[in-house]
């Protein structure tokens, strides 16, 4: 295992539409990124922070998916916002996508010093760590990317609501049976928020959900239909296809 410590693998995301470094052991994307940046409803001439951003998945993803959108990437531990800018070059986004190494909790003027004033973004999307501290992961760099500590999760919306312009919209991704927590965290600056459950296959539990809000909004509450990753026989449903693969957008904003 201590062999793996310092290794890196290259994967694909959309269908290898993006390339990206990461490292073999820790937090590794997955689904959960395509799936945030599918929701994400950016577009072209406008600003997206994605906070929490690892290696950038999420964030160049929806570079891609949105020709002419501009991605800040926000990244605490300097190791993945090093590599998060090495995929930004590998992905030839250097001219719409940066990425920072800063802390999500900071103040405004770190964020301020990273060209992060209040008020800058038209998006921002996040996968904030999830699990209690009880079931924290051993592997450090893994426990970081994936233990919510107590009041954290309102933290990074406080973070979000100061960087968003007014009618903004936050879009994240959290544990299914979490969403109290994050219904919780939205309510004093957030409105119009729509919940799309996803679920394993059919009929089984939704073990995620995606969750948009808009800043400022007085509008009412949407429990959409919910998305089916996987077929009862175990292959990919056609609208995770279109989604994971073929860079299909995820509409939670009903107009």
């Amino acid at each position: 295992m201590a062999a793996e410590a310092g290794r890196i693998s290259e994967d694909a995301l959309l269908g290898g539409k993006v390339i990206l470094r990461q490292p073999v052991r820790g937090h590794r994307f997955g689904h959960d990124a395509v799936l945030l940046a599918a929701a994400t409803p950016a577009q072209a001439g406008q600003h997206a922070v994605e906070l929490g951003s690892g290696v950038g998945a999420a964030g160049l993803v929806l570079a891609r998916r949105v020709e002419g959108l501009t991605v800040t990437l926000v990244e605490l531990d300097a190791a993945l916002a090093a590599l998060a800018n090495e995929n930004i070059l590998r992905n030839a986004l250097a001219e719409r996508v940066r990425a920072v190494c800063l802390d999500v909790t900071a103040g405004i003027a770190e964020f301020s010093a990273a060209g992060l004033t209040p008020g800058s973004a038209d998006h921002v999307l996040m996968n904030p760590p999830f699990n209690a501290p009880q079931n924290a992961s051993p592997d450090r760099a893994r426990q970081l990317a994936r233990s919510a500590s107590p009041g954290m999760l309102e933290q990074w919306v406080d973070a979000a609501a100061r960087i968003l312009r007014p009618q903004g919209i936050l879009t994240q991704i959290w544990r299914a049976d979490g969403l109290a927590d994050v219904l919780a965290a939205l309510t004093d600056k957030f409105g119009a928020i729509a919940i799309l459950p996803v679920h394993p296959k059919p009929g089984a539990a939704a073990i995620r959900v995606l969750v948009s809000a808009v800043k400022g909004s007085k509008g009412l509450l949407v429990l959409l239909p919910g998305f089916i990753l996987a077929e009862t026989d175990n292959k990919p449903s056609a609208e995770a296809e279109a989604v994971l693969r073929a860079g299909a957008a995820l509409d939670l904003i009903r107009h």
